[in-house]
């Protein structure tokens, strides 16, 4: 018998490597309170309980851990006090490891890793401010003034030394060295939301919600060099990728409903993808090639062809979930 036995030991570890390494993307569920883990085709693992309606989330230097923004409200212009807190998710294991308490400062928002450190740089609302967190003392170790108000998303240069901050409630962004202190404010279109490096990290995207446009600012100079016009009718983009080769901008347009292509060297807008709701959120899979956009409101996710700029699938999540980013694994 004991062949048998071992056999079937085999494959219930076969089977169970099998199951973790099927997960594709994770997915901030910001309605119901969880990290999910899903197939490439939209296929629900399983789920991670964390705290209230998350925000967004980065990703340690090694892909093992999540950390994600616990928000406490589904809306930045909700007026309540929200939470206080940082989750930190064992990705491979899918379980939660820490609750990181980031005491009166409330709202936590954007976030990023910092691979030199090991740190995790959080941005809150109530008040307005930048945090530094050490994960392994599961704590706040650092605060920084950002100059501008309702700090939204938070990049890490490549210096791992400047912060760069979209303010929404002042419309510009804060650049902070997180040696000197300096803060170096840098006005752009209105309400700006999503931040994203391009791929030489010579240049930032700035996606402008109210403004209709992405403004692009030369990192090194610290200015403005230029402004894609991006939106309809309604608003312009809340979130903005850059494909791997650094040509395209691809916005989510709240609400107009819709998915934007720009190109970078002309900064003109190209084409518009309508959607049947309010997308919340744009990401690239590792490899640059798909670009993954939430419909919160309908538990939906469309996945982009970047090259051909279309639609190539859908899928939906756990009902209630309400998805916000999607990370590539």
């Amino acid at each position: 018998m004991t062949a048998p036995i071992h056999r079937k030991r085999w494959l219930i570890a076969f089977i169970a490597v099998a199951t973790v390494s099927a997960a594709e993307l994770v997915i901030v569920e910001k309605g119901s309170g969880h990290v999910g883990f899903y197939t490439e085709d939209g296929g629900l693992m399983t789920e991670v309980a964390i705290g209230g309606h998350p925000h967004e989330m980065a990703l340690s230097g090694d892909g093992r851990y999540g950390f994600t923004t616990d928000n406490g409200v589904m809306l930045m212009t909700e007026k309540t006090e929200g939470g206080n807190s940082v989750t930190m998710v064992d990705l491979t294991a899918r379980k939660k490891v820490a609750t990181i308490d980031l005491g009166a400062n409330r709202r936590p928002h954007g976030i990023d890793f910092d691979t030199a450190t090991g740190h995790v740089l959080v941005t809150t609302e109530l008040p307005s401010a930048l945090l530094i967190l050490d994960p392994q003392k599961r704590a706040v170790i650092d605060r920084y003034e950002i100059g501008g108000k309702a700090p939204h998303m938070v990049v890490l240069a490549p210096d791992h030394r400047t912060a760069w901050i979209t303010c929404t409630d002042t419309s510009n962004v804060a650049a902070v060295d997180l040696v000197t202190r300096k803060i170096e404010l840098i006005p752009v279109g209105a309400r700006p939301q999503g931040i994203v490096f391009s791929p030489d990290h010579k240049r930032l995207y700035v996606a402008n919600s109210d403004g209709y446009s992405v403004t692009v600012i030369d990192a090194a100079a610290r200015k403005v060099t230029g402004e894609i016009a991006m939106g309809g009718s309604h608003s312009g983009p809340v979130r903005v990728a850059i494909s791997p080769d650094g040509k395209t901008a691809i916005g989510a347009l709240q609400l107009d409903h819709a998915i934007a292509f720009a190109n970078t060297a002309t900064m003109k807008q190209e084409k518009l993808i309508s959607l049947p709701g309010s997308p919340v959120s744009m990401s690239l899979s590792k490899d640059g090639t798909l670009a993954y956009c939430s419909i919160q409101d309908m538990d939906e996710v469309y996945v982009v062809s970047v090259a051909k700029r279309e639609v190539v699938r859908t899928f939906r999540t756990k009902p209630g979930s309400k998805p916000d980013p999607v990370r590539s694994m």
